[in-house]
C-alpha cells in the first residue's frame, strides 16, 4: 500500500499536476488544438513516408490470408487447398492507389499511440480527477483493444471468410481472378470493423461509468442489441452474402454481452460514495479555501486568471 501510495503522489505531482487547466480563454485552447492537430497530422505524415517504401511487402502481407489457414497450436500459417489466385488491375493508376491505401492505413495504426496521448493531453485539463482516474487506462485500453481486434481478423476472420467464399467459388466452376482494389478493400474494411467491434466493451463500459446506461438497461434491450447488430453488420459488411454478416454480426453482439458484464462492475458510485470521498478530501480542500479571501485582498489581482 505504501508503494502505492507513493506512486499515485508521484503521478498526481509529476503527470497530473502539470496538466491542470490555467483557464485559458477559447482562443487559446484553439491554438493549442491547431498546434496538437499539426503534430499528429506531421508524425502520421513521416509514419507514411515509412510505409509507403514498404506498401508492396505490406500488400503481400495481406495476402496471407487468402491461401493460408493460421493454426494457434503450432503458431504457424498453412496453405490451404486453394489453387494458385493472380491478382489483376483494371486501370492503369490502381496498384498505386491501393499501394496508397495499405500505407495510410498502416500509418493511422502504427501512429494511434501518439494520437491517443495528444487526444489525451488535450482534453484532460478539463476533467476532474475522479474523472482521470478511468479515463487514462480506458484511453491505454482502447488501444490495446483495437490492435487486438486487427489481430483476430487478421489470424482468423480473414482466413475463414476468404477460404469459404473462394473455395464456394472454385467449386461452383468458376476461375479465381481477384482485383488488387476489391481484395485489398475487402481485406482493410474487415479490419478496421474488427478494431471498432473490439471497441464495444469499453464504450459501454464508459457510458455506465458516466450514468447513462447501467446493467440492467442493457439486459433490458438484449434482443434489440441482437437485431441492430446484424443490421450494422449488414450495412458493414463488403458483401450483401449472410456468411460475411454472421462473422460481424456474431462477435459485436458478443462483444455486447461481455459490455453488460464490465458495466456491473464499473458502474458509476451512488452520489452518497462520492460525497463520502468528497468529505475524506474536505480538510485539505477546506484549508486552502480558507486562505482564498487573503489572497485575494493582499493586492495580487494580477496573478488571478479569470473565465473567459
Amino acid at each position: 500500500m505504501a508503494e502505492q501510495s507513493k506512486i499515485t503522489k508521484w503521478l498526481q505531482d509529476k503527470v497530473f499536476n502539470p496538466l491542470e487547466d490555467k483557464k485559458m480563454p477559447v482562443m487559446q485552447h484553439l491554438f493549442e488544438f491547431q498546434a496538437r492537430l499539426t503534430k499528429t497530422v506531421v508524425v502520421v505524415a513521416l509514419f507514411f513516408v515509412g510505409t509507403f517504401f514498404y506498401a508492396d511487402t505490406l500488400v503481400q502481407w495481406l495476402r496471407i490470408p487468402l491461401q493460408n489457414m493460421f493454426v494457434p497450436g503450432t503458431l504457424e500459417w498453412v496453405p490451404t487447398d486453394l489453387p494458385k489466385i493472380p491478382f489483376i488491375f483494371l486501370s492503369p493508376a490502381e496498384a498505386l492507389w491501393q499501394n496508397l491505401k495499405v500505407a495510410a492505413l498502416f500509418a493511422l495504426v502504427l501512429a494511434t499511440p501518439y494520437i491517443l496521448w495528444e487526444i489525451w493531453a488535450f482534453v484532460v485539463p478539463g476533467l476532474h480527477v475522479q474523472e482521470r482516474r478511468f479515463v487514462a487506462p480506458f484511453v491505454a485500453i482502447s488501444a490495446v483493444a483495437f490492435y487486438l481486434g486487427l489481430g483476430f481478423c487478421f489470424f482468423f476472420v480473414l482466413p475463414f471468410a476468404l477460404n469459404f467464399l473462394i473455395s464456394y467459388g472454385v467449386k461452383a466452376g468458376f476461375i479465381p481472378q481477384i482485383s488488387i482494389a476489391s481484395y485489398v478493400g475487402f481485406a482493410l474494411w474487415f479490419l478496421v470493423v474488427f478494431g471498432l467491434i473490439f471497441e464495444v466493451p469499453l464504450a459501454l463500459t464508459l457510458m455506465a461509468k458516466l450514468g447513462w446506461v447501467d446493467a440492467p438497461f442493457l439486459k433490458k434491450y438484449r434482443k434489440w442489441a441482437f437485431l441492430g447488430a446484424f443490421l450494422f453488420a449488414a450495412l458493414l459488411t463488403p458483401t450483401p452474402d449472410p456468411f460475411n454478416q454472421c462473422l460481424m454480426a456474431l462477435p459485436m453482439y458478443f462483444f455486447y454481452e461481455v459490455g453488460i458484464i464490465s458495466a456491473g462492475f464499473f458502474k458509476k458510485k451512488p452520489e452518497a460514495a462520492e460525497e463520502e470521498e468528497t468529505t475524506a478530501a474536505g480538510p485539505a480542500s477546506k484549508g486552502a479555501g480558507a486562505l482564498q479571501p487573503q489572497t485575494a485582498t493582499s493586492g495580487h489581482d494580477d496573478d488571478y486568471v479569470g473565465v473567459p
